[in-house]
């Protein structure tokens, strides 16, 4: 230990005024690049629709890696004399350093590589975690940002991928399932209702006209539900397609005459 400290020291001695500032200057240019892909790729996604704009936003935290890794690679050999002995040195004691003080902050940072290599989620992706449902609006190295219906920011770190459950709606592509519910009286014609529901689905602006457009049926003690599930254009307009889809259906049934179900509030429907 004491020997690690005394060479961490001769290291530290050895630096010169114009390394630092040579260091400064690569890592304050890295900074600017990483600002410019943070800003002009999300603007540039604004801007389109589809699963490009799903690629600009995904390799945006892969870029930054990249910034960080080619600027680590760059300034360590200005700053000290890339030797055996002094890798050892400095990289051990900053790895103990954070090992100590910053152990749930390094357990969120290694979650992030893990992120970009496994990708559970990325940007435009629209996940759930620990009951927060909305769009990941960027990935840093530490935490993601997600962005709730009710345009709130929520910060969720990295490292919540090690103990809880993460639901994902498109997982990196621009098909996000949606789905109504009806809940109808007993006592009419299944298969009119399905097929009438179907139609309606169809002729949404929102609905994905190549995807398919589903109606499950299913009983309960005080009726049947009926479940439209169906695909938007975008899966930012899922809100919107699903009031549509409800406003939809709720005329046509109102045409067929189909009595609502009084549903218990103390039944989970």
């Amino acid at each position: 230990m004491e020997q690690g400290t005394e060479a961490l020291k001769n290291v530290l001695a050895a630096m010169t005024s114009q390394a630092l500032l040579e260091a400064f200057l690569v890592v304050a240019f890295a900074a600017l690049v990483i600002l410019a892909i943070q800003k002009v790729l999300p603007g540039i996604a604004a801007r389109i629709g589809g699963k490009p704009r799903l690629y600009l936003l995904a390799s945006v935290p892969l870029l930054r890696l990249v910034v960080i890794v080619v600027t680590i690679v760059v300034v360590v050999p200005i700053l000290i004399e890339p030797s055996f002995e002094n890798m050892v040195a400095v990289f051990g004691a900053v790895g103990l350093a954070l090992g100590f003080a910053f152990k749930d902050y390094v357990s969120s940072l290694i979650a992030g590589l893990v992120v970009l290599y496994e990708m559970p989620y990325r940007p435009g992706d629209w996940i759930e975690v620990d009951g927060y449902y909305g769009e990941v609006r960027s990935i840093g190295t530490r935490a993601a940002e997600i962005v709730t219906p009710d345009d709130t920011v929520v910060v969720i770190p990295h490292g919540r991928l090690w103990t809880a459950l993460i639901a994902n709606g498109n997982d990196g592509s621009d098909d996000l399932m949606c789905v109504a519910e009806f809940h109808l009286a007993p006592g009419h014609d299944v298969g009119l209702v399905q097929a009438r529901l179907r139609d309606a689905a169809f002729t949404s602006p929102f609905t994905k006209t190549h995807k398919p457009v589903i109606v499950v049926v299913a009983h309960r003690p005080w009726g049947l539900t009926y479940r439209v599930k169906a695909y938007p254009l975008e899966p930012r307009q899922q809100f919107q397609f699903i009031s549509d889809l409800t406003a939809r259906g709720d005329e046509v049934l109102s045409h067929l005459g189909v009595e609502w179900a009084t549903v218990p509030l103390a039944t989970n429907v």
